[in-house]
Parts: C-alpha cells; structure tokens; sequence
C-alpha cells in the first residue's frame, strides 16, 4: 500500500512537472532585458548578448527589450519576459533562469548553474551557460495556441457563471483614450483590488491607480509622488503639484 501510494506521489509530480515545462510552448518569443539586478551596466559581460543568443539556440525567438517587435508580437501577452536570478553561494557563482508571463507570474525556473571561477565575467557566463542547458532541455516548440487575456499561465480560469455574475454586479471600468502600441514607453494596466497598476515592457511597475467615482480618473501614484491620472482629448495625463504649480504629464496606457 505505501509502494502505490509513493508511486502515485512521484506520478503526479512527473505530470506536474511536463505541464509546468510544456507551458513555454505557449508562447510566441522571449525578451531578454538590457540589464541584470545583479550587474551594475547594460550588457555586463555580455550577459544579454548570452541570454539572446542561448535562447535562439533553445529555439525561441529572442528580442532585447528595447528592439522593435513584429506586428505579429504587439500582443504582449504572448510572450515571455525573460530574468536571471543570482543565488548566493560560498566561494561558488550560482545563476538560474526564471521566464515570466506579461502578469510577473513565474512560468519557468531554470536548474542552478554553478561555476567556481574566480573572475566575475568567467564565472558569469560559465554559470548562464550552465543554467541553460535545462532550458535547451525543454525543446521548444510554439503550440500555436492562443492566450486569452487576463489568463494566467497555469492558472485555472474562473468558471463562466461566477464570472457573469462578478461583472452584473461590479461592472469593468473600460476608459475611453485608445492606446498607440507603436509607442516605445506605453505603460500595460494590470487590474488589482482597488484599481489597476501600470507596468513597463520589463516588466516592471511604473505608477499605482486607485478608482474614483469616475471611470475616466484615477488617484495616481509614482515614484512616491501622489496625484490623478485623467483623460482629456483622448489621451491620458498623469497630473501632479510641484513647487506649488500644477505638472501635466502625457501617459500612454493599455487597459
């Protein structure tokens, strides 16, 4: 009884473990970031140069983050947001990959790559290099599937009639200014309790929104500084006091 009941244990988790990795497949391209935390310049060591080029080995199609994309790729949404973590270790460089959807959730975790050279830019690229070879283990594949907005990879999505219900109740704000996707500085709007927050291509957040009683403005906070975010002339306008005088600043946001 106990022999099937851990084989039943390790089953599950080999399942658990193919949908996790199957889950890239989902996914059109991967952007790889200019700049690690780790790393006090853009492409220290080359490390970007690495990523992009250990990920079109692995099969994806890779971009920087500040290149322009594809018209096929505006949707961002259906791609993967591409970080190496650094973990600490004594006397040891340990690097992994972490690949995230266009929410921050974590679709994929690389193995550790380790390396025990003593010069940062060896141990650097020995230890993404290292790190990559799970992720060449994926076998990157695009499924052609198509990922509905607001779903998260892996997630479970709510059932149809809880759905209806929430949005009978609590109708979705849907503001007017339409978005420019050419835009290389438009903010995406990922929706939270009390409103929304805005983030980057990175991806990374940019300004906090909190609802009002109107659908067309917002309590606006960024970088520490508090006002409203408002639409006029089909644009919205991020608006703020300094030194006693009223600040305008154009905002592109995709809701």
């Amino acid at each position: 009884m106990r022999i099937k009941f851990l084989l039943t244990v390790l089953f599950i988790s080999v399942i658990g473990f193919a949908q996790s990795s199957q889950s890239v497949n989902d996914y059109k391209a991967v952007i790889v970031p200019l700049k690690y935390d780790f790393l006090k310049s853009e492409n220290q060591y080359r490390m970007a140069t690495i990523s992009k080029g250990n990920l079109t080995k692995a099969g994806f199609q890779a971009f920087y983050a500040n290149e322009e994309l594809p018209a096929e790729l505006s949707d961002r949404c259906q791609l993967l947001y591409m970080d190496v973590i650094k973990d600490s270790g004594f006397l040891v460089t340990k690097l992994f990959v972490e690949l995230k959807d266009c929410y921050g959730k974590v679709v994929y975790t690389s193995e550790v790559g380790k390396s025990k050279e003593k010069d940062y830019e060896a141990a650097y690229r020995e230890s993404l290099n290292m790190a990559f070879v799970s992720v060449n283990g994926l076998h990157y594949k695009y499924s052609g599937k198509t990922i509905a907005p607001n779903t998260k990879a892996g997630m479970i999505t709510a059932a149809p009639v809880a759905v209806a219900a929430t949005v009978a109740t609590q109708p979705a704000v849907t503001p007017t200014p339409v978005a420019d996707v050419a835009d290389p500085n438009l903010l995406y709007a990922q929706p939270t309790d009390n409103g929304f927050q805005l983030i980057d291509k990175t991806p990374k957040v940019v300004m906090k929104l909190l609802k009002t009683s109107r659908p067309d403005s917002f309590i606006a906070i960024k970088d520490g500084v508090q006002g409203t975010l408002n639409a006029k002339d089909n644009q919205w306008f991020f608006e703020y006091y300094q030194n006693d005088k009223l600040v305008s600043e154009k905002v592109s946001v995709k809701f």
